[in-house]
């Protein structure tokens, strides 16, 4: 029992600093690409000892600590606690997320299975969008709190958006959750390592590969979840504010960025997991991996031949984090060239264009898989 214990508490506290630690680098990928793709020096005028790393200091050092002695203001006329109770809430719902994300293949111990995910729910896609619509109340709570009208606008333009997009994020992956006949997100990864062929020829089981479209709809309406450009209408160029945590600074503030850059962190995860196969790789299963590699090493160092290590979950897991790396790095492009979106056509496009195709594109996926085109080997 307490061995189980001891196991649960070290996978939460891996599961957690990845998200968090992805969530920093994310930002400094932000202000480093930003500043690249603007052509502007960016953020790397902190320096120690005359060295700045690339702004790292700068953004994971000098920043924070800013933020830590800045003057935490509270509006009058409103609640401390409930002001408080906003950053907590838009956070929180993303950083539990992350419990039913698989990392890589599990471990064998004492012929004992560990799987590298915190928590193995049967309907763990449905957890991670139930915990992501909980984000919605932190963004109301923050403008009805903040007494401040202009604040209000942004956070029901914010949930409306958010609301909006989930309807269509939704419907995208209901024909792949048909394709893979699971709910579970393990489950899924180890589907996306079979083939199907077409032609004659093998095509990795992927969902990019089997619903284009879906990764289409789903990737676009994963960014407007994240609130971020293109999307970033809870912000108004004729209000000349921040949308809805406009009355918050000092460490509430940084609360707010964080989790907004952990949702980054969490909607790449989740194309990864959906569309990418996760920690698998195309034509190739990493649990096949021999835990004896040590042969291959020089001869002064035979004496690790002895020592049998399981290379697959670690495998596994690299090639998890460089596909989530790789979103999260196209994520910040994408905020950086393309231009912000009118209110109205944010939701014209949500509407009017991605909800009809989301739902036609089911309708061909579900005569597809009835027709034996998915049959997965």
């Amino acid at each position: 029992m307490a061995a189980e214990i001891l196991i649960v508490v070290l996978k939460a506290a891996i599961v957690l600093g990845a998200l968090l630690h992805l969530a920093a680098l994310t930002i400094w990928v932000e202000r480093k690409g930003s500043a690249l793709i603007q052509d502007r020096i960016g953020a790397n005028r902190a320096a120690i000892f005359g060295f700045d790393l690339a702004g790292i200091f700068n953004t994971l050092v000098a920043d924070p600590v800013k933020a830590l002695f800045k003057e935490d203001w509270v509006p009058k006329g409103t609640s401390q606690f409930l002001h408080s109770m906003g950053p907590f809430l838009a956070a929180f719902p993303v950083l539990v997320s992350f419990a039913v994300v698989p990392f890589g293949p599990p471990i064998i111990s004492g012929g004992k299975e560990i799987p590298l995910q915190l928590a193995t729910l049967d309907v763990g896609i449905l957890y991670m969008f139930a915990m992501g619509s909980l984000a919605v109340y932190g963004v109301v709570l923050a403008g009805w709190v903040s007494n401040n009208k202009f604040s209000l606008f942004g956070s029901l333009r914010a949930s409306a958006q958010m609301i909006s997009y989930e309807i269509t994020m939704g419907i995208s992956i209901v024909g792949l959750i048909a394709i893979y006949g699971s709910l579970a997100l393990d489950e899924i990864v180890l589907q996306q390592g079979k083939v199907f062929r077409v032609l004659g020829l093998p095509i990795p089981a992927w969902g990019i590969f089997l619903n284009p479209i879906a990764f289409l709809v789903f990737f676009t309406s994963m960014m407007a979840e994240t609130k971020r450009a293109p999307f970033d209408l809870p912000e108004s160029e004729s209000e000349i504010v921040a949308g809805y945590f406009t009355e918050y600074s000092g460490m509430k503030f940084l609360v707010y960025w964080l989790g907004e850059f952990a949702e980054v962190v969490v909607a790449s995860t989740l194309v990864t997991l959906l569309f990418f196969g996760g920690w698998q790789l195309p034509y190739f299963d990493i649990r096949s991996i021999p835990t004896n590699l040590w042969g291959y090493l020089p001869g002064f160092l035979g004496f690790l031949e002895t020592w049998n290590f399981q290379w697959a979950p670690l495998v596994g897991a690299m090639i998890f984090g460089a596909k989530v790396s790789f979103f999260c790095v196209l994520q910040v492009i994408i905020r950086w060239t393309l231009p912000r979106f009118r209110y109205d056509q944010l939701m014209n496009l949500c509407w009017k264009i991605m909800l009809p195709v989301s739902m036609l594109n089911l309708v061909a996926t579900v005569a597809l898989l009835l027709g034996g085109f998915f049959s997965l080997e």
